[in-house]
């Protein structure tokens, strides 16, 4: 299982553990993470078959007026490139989820 941003800053706010991973734009936007002694998952680094993926998944929202940002579609692609569960608190994911059903995505209150 993948957790996004909102998640690990959460997280770490309350001194959870954090056993999941994170990809480099959790990395990039909480940089703390990197040193949180809970922190045990893996970080997953972007490469050119992730940026491919979501360039894809990009063209897809457009078609349907739905663009997002370039951190949640990385995000998206990673998830989908790994075949790892995205849990996150926002729920723009589920859009993405509409134009690629094979993202896993679930929503945390």
């Amino acid at each position: 299982m993948i957790i996004d941003t909102s998640i690990a800053i959460q997280r770490v706010a309350n001194g959870e553990t954090i056993e999941e991973n994170i990809t480099s734009v959790t990395l990039i936007g909480f940089p703390p993470i990197k040193d949180y002694e809970k922190f045990g998952g893996k970080i997953y680094f972007m490469g050119e078959e992730e940026q491919l993926t979501a360039v894809l998944l990009q063209i897809k929202l457009r078609k349907i007026g739905s663009p997002m940002s370039v951190g949640d579609l990385l995000i998206a692609a990673t998830c989908i490139n790994k075949n790892e569960t995205l849990l996150t608190k926002d729920k723009d994911f589920m859009i993405i989820k509409e134009v690629e059903p094979t993202l896993k995505v679930v929503i945390e209150d």
